[in-house]
């Protein structure tokens, strides 16, 4: 479901670096125990590579991990 408004939660791949989550969203452990995020605009690391996942803390500069922001092209 799409909607525009300040109500919105955003996901933006950022190239070559994390996920960076905005708006009014709840983050969970797979068996549902809420993580704090400690704040309302979050960086998830999508590398594979950070200390305090499920958050970005910038390991991905040095792993060389490569991914554009855009979807992969279809087959």
């Amino acid at each position: 479901m799409h909607t525009d408004g300040d109500d919105a939660v955003t996901v933006t791949p950022c190239e070559d670096g994390p996920l960076l989550l905005r708006g009014p969203f709840r983050l969970v452990a797979q068996d549902g125990t809420p993580i704090d995020p400690g704040r309302s605009t979050v960086a998830l690391c999508r590398c594979g590579l950070s200390s305090v996942k499920p958050f970005c803390d910038g390991s991905h500069r040095a792993g060389g991990f490569r991914a554009t922001s855009a979807p992969d092209p279809g087959p």
